[in-house]
């Protein structure tokens, strides 16, 4: 009875509540760190990496709720005791998604998956020892050190490209494409780099064609490669 009194909220404070240990403070405050850390690093990558080029404010904010509702899903079914199979099926959801009045572009979808892979890392780590401090950290870095890798034109070509329906099939032929290069410059005031020549049509004269340029206003825009205007919402 005596060691009841001396105690009396061990019995509560020792249950957990899903999945965090309320009779052990440094469960607490590890979720708290991770929350911390995990919202930097989405942040970090969602502002200055993705939002610079593309200005989309919408996916923004969807990037940043997804990857913190992801995060805390993950943490409260008990992080790393969450069976791999059941965190790899976030993925599969994702990897399904499409909104009713277009689907998310392909610049989109990969930063959503990067953002959840983080998300879901950060998550699985329970216990702050030092060797998971450093995983984590070393984790963190090596995200955002691929997003500033292809992201800043070192390893690819980040010229833009739009596709564009012109009139004229008289200077689609070999012998004439600096002409028609020259016709399409006019026409849009760009710098074009090179053209790809698609789908000729001769009852409607006209040709589709795929035009190469370097435009910052226009790098990392989900609009260049539409054909059509999207659906009404």
């Amino acid at each position: 009875m005596e060691e009841i009194l001396e105690n009396p909220l061990e019995d509560v404070m020792g249950e957990t509540f899903l999945g965090l240990g309320l009779g052990h403070m440094d469960d607490f405050y590890s979720l708290l760190i991770r929350l911390a850390v995990n919202f930097v690093m989405v942040g970090i990558i969602a502002r200055f990496f993705y939002y610079p080029k593309s200005k989309r404010r919408d996916y923004l904010f969807i990037f940043i709720i997804m990857a913190m509702s992801i995060f805390l899903l993950v943490s409260l079914m008990e992080g790393s005791k969450m069976k791999t199979g059941a965190a790899l099926g976030l993925f599969a959801i994702f990897g399904i998604i499409r909104y009713r009045t277009e689907a998310i572009p392909i610049r989109e979808m990969t930063y959503l998956f990067m953002l959840v892979s983080i998300s879901v890392v950060n998550a699985m780590v329970v216990k702050m020892h030092w060797e998971n401090i450093l995983s984590l950290t070393l984790a963190n870095l090596f995200f955002i050190f691929l997003a500033w890798l292809f992201e800043s034109s070192k390893i690819i070509n980040d010229s833009c490209s739009k596709y564009i329906k012109y009139d004229n099939v008289n200077l689609v032929a070999p012998e004439k494409r600096a002409e028609l290069i020259a016709d399409l410059e006019k026409r849009t005031g760009l710098k074009i780099l090179s053209i790809e020549v698609g789908t000729i049509d001769f009852l409607k004269d006209s040709v589709l064609i795929r035009i190469f340029y370097d435009e910052k206003m226009d790098k990392g825009s989900s609009m260049m490669n539409l054909t059509r205007l999207p659906r009404a919402k």
